[in-house]
Parts: structure tokens; C-alpha cells; sequence
């Protein structure tokens, strides 16, 4: 599958990585359909953005906690652009705190967006990449799924389980749609970071530098041209976990 003329549906993409991947997507000719979620979101100005590339872009405000919401947003991109090549499921949430201090709410908080969010999203746009004979689903896992982090316990654990996630909707969704999933390291500090954070990030790479969101949409371009790729996880992170 080639990204040009493809439709994307790509859920959190109107700030950050997600943001960064809808315009690699878009400057290879990509039409997008992305969600948000709160209102003081630059979401006008990623559309503007994505659609000054030259390509058609639909955005919508989505709880993606909520099928009722999931599932409209992926039928109006259905009949805005006629069909759903790829879903990127890029939406989450990170929550630290020590593990006997995490609260019932914030463990579902975690779970519902890392993982039911993708579930739910992929279970309405598969149906129509089986209709259509062909599909993609790329999920955005990271590093806490494979390593121990301190504070971490429900972010790790919504992680871990969509690795799993990823692993039993490329068994079950064979042979039409392919389904993997990227786990970056570093590719984007927060904010105005720390030097302290700069260094720490720069250490923790084998590469010895921080990454760029244009690794994971390049990564994210291989998993969708390549037809052979199917049931994975690539790590793009400078090697941090061999560190």
C-alpha cells in the first residue's frame, strides 16, 4: 500500500508526534482524518497545516474512552472520504505515580485510553478494511511495556497488554489487514526540558542524541508500503532499551 491518495485516521494528532506524523503523512500525499480531544487543542491549525500540503483533512472532537464516539468519528471519515486505508493509534495518556499510591480511577484512566481506546477503534474501522480486502493498523506502544520503570505500573500495564492487543488482531485480522506496533524511546522532551532531562535522554541513547518524531512516521511509512509486515513491534529508539 502506498501512501499516496491513502485515507489515515489517526486518533491524538493535533499537537506533538501525532501531529508530526499527520504532516509526513500528509506531504506524501496522504488525505487525514484526525481526532482530538480538548478544545484548547491547536486542532484548526494542524487542519490548516495538513490541508496547505495540498490533501483533504477531517477532524473531530473524540472521547476515545467512548464507542458511541469512536465509532461516529470513523463513519463520518468513512463518508467523507470514501474509505479507511490506516489507523494510527496514537491517543494516550501517561500517568506516574508509586505504585501503592495509585488510585482505582487513575489505573482505569490508563487503561481505558492506552488500551480499550485502540481496541475500540480498531474493532470500527476493521469491518471496512475487510470490505475494501485491504488495511493497516500501526498502535503506538513504548518502552515500559518491555522494561521496569519506577511509578509506572498502570501506564506499563496498559502498554504491555496493547503489545498483546497487537498480537492477536494480526492473528485474527489476516490475511486483509496488518496489524504492528511502534515503541519509540525518546523522540520528543517535553516542553522547555530540564538540562538535566536533556542529558538523561542523551545518555540513555546508544546514539547518544534525542530522537525526532519523523523516525516514527518514517517507521510508521515502512509498516504500511512493506506488505510483508505483520504481527511486530519495532522499536525506534536509539537503543535505549539495550541500555
Amino acid at each position: 500500500m502506498k501512501l499516496e491518495n491513502s485515507v489515515i485516521l489517526i486518533t491524538g494528532a493535533a499537537t506533538r508526534v501525532g501531529k508530526e506524523v499527520a504532516l509526513y503523512f500528509a506531504s506524501k500525499g496522504a488525505n487525514i482524518a484526525f481526532s482530538y480531544y480538548e478544545e484548547n487543542e491547536p486542532w484548526q491549525e494542524t487542519k490548516a497545516e495538513i490541508e496547505a500540503l495540498g490533501v483533504k483533512c477531517f477532524v473531530k472532537k473524540v472521547e476515545i474512552r467512548s464507542n458511541p464516539d469512536i465509532r461516529a468519528f470513523v463513519q463520518e471519515t468513512k463518508e467523507v472520504f470514501g474509505r479507511i486505508d490506516v489507523l494510527f493509534n496514537n491517543a494516550s495518556v501517561w500517568l506516574r505515580k508509586p505504585f501503592l499510591q495509585i488510585t482505582e480511577e487513575e489505573w482505569d484512566l490508563a487503561q481505558d485510553v492506552n488500551l480499550k481506546g485502540p481496541f475500540l477503534c480498531s474493532q470500527a474501522v476493521a469491518p471496512i478494511m475487510k470490505e475494501q480486502g485491504q488495511g493497516v493498523i500501526i498502535n503506538i506502544t513504548d518502552l515500559s511495556a518491555f522494561q521496569v520503570w519506577n511509578d509506572n505500573a498502570h501506564h506499563a500495564a496498559s502498554k504491555a497488554g496493547l503489545v498483546a492487543l497487537t498480537k492477536s488482531m494480526a492473528f485474527e485480522l489476516a490475511p486483509e489487514i496488518r496489524v504492528n506496533a511502534i515503541a519509540p524511546g525518546t523522540v520528543l522532551l517535553p516542553p522547555d526540558p530540564s538540562p538535566a532531562k536533556v542529558e538523561w535522554a542523551i545518555e540513555n541513547s546508544l546514539l547518544k542524541r534525542v530522537g525526532s518524531p519523523m523516525d516514527v512516521a518514517k517507521l510508521a511509512e515502512f509498516l504500511i508500503e512493506n506488505e510483508f509486515a505483520t504481527g511486530s513491534v519495532y522499536f525506534i529508539d536509539g537503543g535505549r532499551s539495550l541500555v
